[in-house]
């Protein structure tokens, strides 16, 4: 198949996403309301950009984003996210994600525990366009691990199948087939509460993709808030070390199209996935 297809292809498929903040809601997998005194809870936002795990998931494009939350008194809880993405992300011929997620989360004075799983699942989009010799629907399943200590937290992604339907990348592009089941994502984030309001937040995170040439890459996050009246307004500032430079002469797999169709064709336009940007949002739970 063609090295810029696949590309394309792979770039896409590193992105996915969860809100952690609606100024970048994909940071981190969607991370689940606290247990509070209404176990069903919303939240809908809007951002000038998607970033998953600090890669591009909208081709610089506004994101329109929401889902809901069950957390019941014990510690369980259910629930389910959604956006728009770009098929060029590594969705060919889809435009939306959907995440299910569950888990168990308690408390211990000061420190938290939080534990559960989560499915990426891309309705209308078709791994064969990734230009693999596989077909189905593009998805990924993880577990996940995380401790929290005031406004401190740490969280671990192991991908029990291949991730977002990945197979292995060689140095020129060609696929391997070797399996990607096994990347795992670790990240490190702080969130605090400056008062009147106020709130500032910063992540870290690092990807080891296995399999795949020039995969693994490390991302970050810093960024404010402001809540008014229940509306938060939020900016961050977002970058990694991904490679994506498309004019480069070694494979970049962060190096994404526009577009991305079933048979493997691509936009005419390309991006670097993984360059920093300013995002800026706003959002509300209800």
């Amino acid at each position: 198949m063609k090295k810029t297809v696949l590309v394309t292809a792979l770039s896409a498929a590193l992105s996915a996403s969860a809100p952690t903040l609606a100024a970048d809601p994909a940071s981190d997998a969607p991370a689940p309301a606290a247990t509070s005194p209404a176990p069903l809870t919303g939240n809908l936002s809007l951002a000038s950009s998607y970033r998953f795990r600090g890669i591009d998931q909208t081709f610089g494009r506004p994101a329109l984003q929401g889902g809901f939350d069950y957390a019941h008194a014990s510690g369980f809880y259910l629930g389910n996210w959604n956006s728009n993405v770009s098929s060029g992300a590594g969705y060919p011929d889809g435009n939306l994600e959907m995440d299910f997620y569950g888990g168990y989360k308690t408390t211990f004075g000061d420190f938290g525990v939080d534990v559960g799983a989560l499915y990426y699942y891309y309705p209308g989009s078709s791994v064969s366009g990734l230009g693999q010799g596989h077909s189905g629907t593009v998805n990924n399943k993880e577990i996940y691990l995380g401790s929290t200590w005031k406004f401190l937290s740490l969280k671990y992604f192991y991908a029990i199948d291949d991730y977002f339907s990945l197979r292995g990348v060689d140095s020129a592009g060609m696929n391997t087939d070797q399996r990607t089941r096994g990347t795992q994502y670790l990240d490190f984030a702080l969130s605090y509460d400056l008062g009147d309001g106020w709130g500032i937040n910063g992540h870290v995170g690092h990807l080891r993709l296995r399999n795949v040439r020039n995969g693994d890459y490390s991302d970050w996050k810093i960024g404010v808030s402001k809540d008014i009246s229940g509306w938060l307004l939020a900016a961050s500032y977002v970058d990694s070390n991904a490679r994506g430079d498309c004019g480069g002469s070694a494979f970049a797999p962060y190096c994404f199209a526009n577009s991305l169709s079933e048979s493997g064709a691509t936009g005419g336009k390309h991006k670097d996935a993984g360059r920093g940007i300013a995002v800026v949002s706003i959002s509300r739970n209800f």
